[in-house]
């Protein structure tokens, strides 16, 4: 239950968050607004929502925020969302999947399509690429919380299924069904985490040269700059120097 961390590159999450933080906070209160209306009002009794919350609050989103995305739920005055999967390939033939969330199917598909086209890749049918991912689940804490060993012997009991330790943390990895529970059971130990999630994982990666990575963080970049776009998963893997390159 341990192995070399690849979510840096998977998920493709990078230091700019302050320039976008209000579109963050938007599309995370656009889930929290889903989550409870599609169930109780209330984080303890709707697992969904206690999730979209604390992923809220590992972006620091403020209190007033987040109930008022909740408020906009029950108060009917919310906008009708549908939640769609799209997916494609990218330049290189990577596997490209992107989560979204939108009051207008067909603009977002056209800009979706759109978005793929122009970086060199295609949409495909849904289907096409999602059976080389496996839906999961992941939760995160910090490195300080506990040892390695203790993190293993509490994640294990608590039914996870992987944990990858390391100096920048734990990341935990369970069946998508069993998110809710296993992040209860550690969070009884450790306190709340960091995050937690479902994500794509990919089963393996591939490696790209640096000129076909680059244009993939371009891809990348321009989905998760969509309004309407909750997530980006790929399969592919950045060398160390285009990393640098790119933190630079």
């Amino acid at each position: 239950m341990a192995g070399h961390s690849q979510f840096k590159n998977i998920m493709h999450k990078k230091g700019k968050q302050d320039k976008i933080r209000s579109k963050i906070f938007s599309k995370l209160a656009r889930e929290i607004t889903v989550a409870a209306k599609m169930g109780m009002p209330d984080p303890a009794m709707n697992p969904r929502l206690r999730l979209a919350v604390l992923a809220a609050r590992a972006e620091n989103m403020p209190k007033d925020n987040i109930q008022r995305a909740i408020s906009k739920a029950t108060g009917g005055d919310g906008e009708n969302y549908d939640e769609i999967r799209y997916e494609g390939y990218g330049p290189g033939g990577t596997a490209v999947i992107v989560e979204v969330m939108t009051d207008n199917r067909n603009r977002t598909a056209s800009d979706v399509r759109s978005t793929f086209t122009k970086s060199g890749g295609n949409m495909a049918e849904t289907g096409a690429v999602s059976f080389m991912f496996d839906h999961v689940g992941l939760i995160e804490f910090e490195a300080k919380v506990a040892s390695a060993d203790a993190m293993l012997e509490a994640a294990i009991e608590a039914g996870a299924d992987d944990v990858i330790s390391g100096e920048e943390g734990h990341e935990i990895i369970c069946e998508h069904t069993a998110l809710n529970e296993v992040t209860k059971a550690l969070e009884g130990k450790f306190g709340e985490p960091k995050k937690s999630r479902l994500i794509w994982k990919p089963q393996n990666t591939i490696t790209v040269d640096d000129e076909t990575g680059e244009k993939l963080v371009r891809l990348m970049d321009t989905l998760e700059e969509h309004d309407d776009v909750q997530n980006v998963y790929s399969n592919f893997e950045i060398s160390d120097a285009l990393m640098a390159k790119l933190a630079g």
